[in-house]
């Protein structure tokens, strides 16, 4: 197994470690190094890494002549595959205010529709170093920390009733000590992310920013309006708590929220999906949702079931109309369950403000 403390993923890291005459041994990621051809003819450089890390000639030819190995930048891409660190909102919606499509999230999506299904090794390669990368800064940032899912719908309008309690449960898992983590999208998704934003604010925050965002209700028609009035919200109170959004550009109609501290965006959603999950080592609250949040139940009961992942993880449906009735996937996740050890884990409830009792009960 890599020692984590080997990753070089900053220039200040890269100059703390030159510093010291040797890079042996190092992996440098995705670092601009153009201005640092003296610290790399000066170095030890033998058996180091480096990724995507743009170089002078005589430093690249030097630093190969080391032994190290160097996988080059890959020119005209609209996405770097061997990024170091997570996606921020601003860096993903970088030139909204010329319209959603000139942003990189959207010039990824439609790389990404260009080259799904054109059968080029060299493409499917690159996202799966693109997601391979960005897993790797996900572990990275979630280490040590007590981290619980929040799966639901991503049609949620901003100025409902429903909206709103997402909103809360976000902010009041945020402010017991919880990380928030979302698939990362609108809806429900956005909404918890946005209350673990305003968890440090003060109380009356967030009716005032949902005041705000229901002007943009949707991402439909336009996602820039609806962008554009997130950021508003960021602008108003800037110092905001953080939390994960793991969206996927699968899904590349939907755009990824902007309350979301850091963003793991992926190609591949079966591994955008697992992840997700896997990681929600505190348990995972659904929130009533479609046949994305169904599935998302029965992809967590599965490890849940055969213990794959170790001691079962605490899951609450919220809403039992919903789970029972419109789509009654309680009875036989309860089914699922009996007689094993997941059967203490899992949990009912009609509404989110049962959510911290239910989870703690169970934690």
């Amino acid at each position: 197994m890599v020692n984590p403390d080997i990753e070089i993923e900053t220039l200040a890291e890269f100059d703390q470690v030159a510093a010291r005459g040797s890079l042996s041994g190092y992996r440098i990621q995705s670092v601009n190094l153009l201005e640092r051809t003296f610290a790399l003819l000066s170095a030890d450089t033998s058996a180091a890494v480096f990724l995507g890390c743009p170089m002078e000639p005589d430093a690249a030819a030097k630093v190969r002549a080391d032994g190290a190995l160097v996988f080059p930048p890959v020119p005209g891409l609209p996405f770097d595959p061997y990024r170091g660190l997570l996606y921020t909102p601003e860096e993903l919606f970088t030139g909204l205010p010329g319209g959603y499509e000139a942003t990189p999230d959207a010039e990824a999506y439609a790389w990404f529709q260009e080259t799904k299904a054109d059968g080029d090794i060299y493409s499917s390669m690159l996202r799966a170093l693109h997601d391979d990368a960005i897993s790797d800064a996900l572990d990275e940032h979630l280490a040590g920390a007590r981290v619980v899912g929040v799966m639901g719908g991503h049609a949620l309008s901003r100025g409902g009733t429903d909206y709103r309690g997402a909103a809360e449960l976000g902010r009041t898992l945020a402010r017991s000590g919880l990380t928030v983590a979302t698939g990362g999208g609108p809806g429900a998704m956005e909404a918890a992310n946005l209350g673990a934003y305003l968890a440090p604010a003060p109380d009356e925050a967030l009716p005032e920013a949902l005041e705000m965002l229901a002007k943009a209700p949707s991402f439909t028609p336009s996602v820039s309006d609806w962008a554009t009035a997130a950021f508003a919200v960021r602008e108003r109170w800037p110092a905001g708590g953080d939390s994960v959004g793991i969206p996927t550009w699968f899904y590349g109609h939907e755009p990824p929220n902007a309350f979301a501290g850091h963003v793991a965006k992926y190609f591949a959603n079966a591994v955008r999906e697992d992840g997700l999950l896997a990681r929600s080592n505190a348990g995972v609250v659904f929130l009533p949702g479609a046949a994305g949040t169904v599935q998302e139940i029965f992809d967590n009961a599965t490890p849940n079931y055969y213990a794959s992942r170790g001691e079962p993880t605490p899951m609450v449906l919220v809403g039992r109309t919903h789970w029972t009735e419109q789509l009654p996937a309680w009875p036989l996740l309860r089914a699922l369950a009996r007689g094993r050890d997941m059967e203490s884990r899992i949990a009912l409830v009609d509404s989110v403000d049962e959510v911290p009792g239910a989870l703690a009960a169970m934690s």
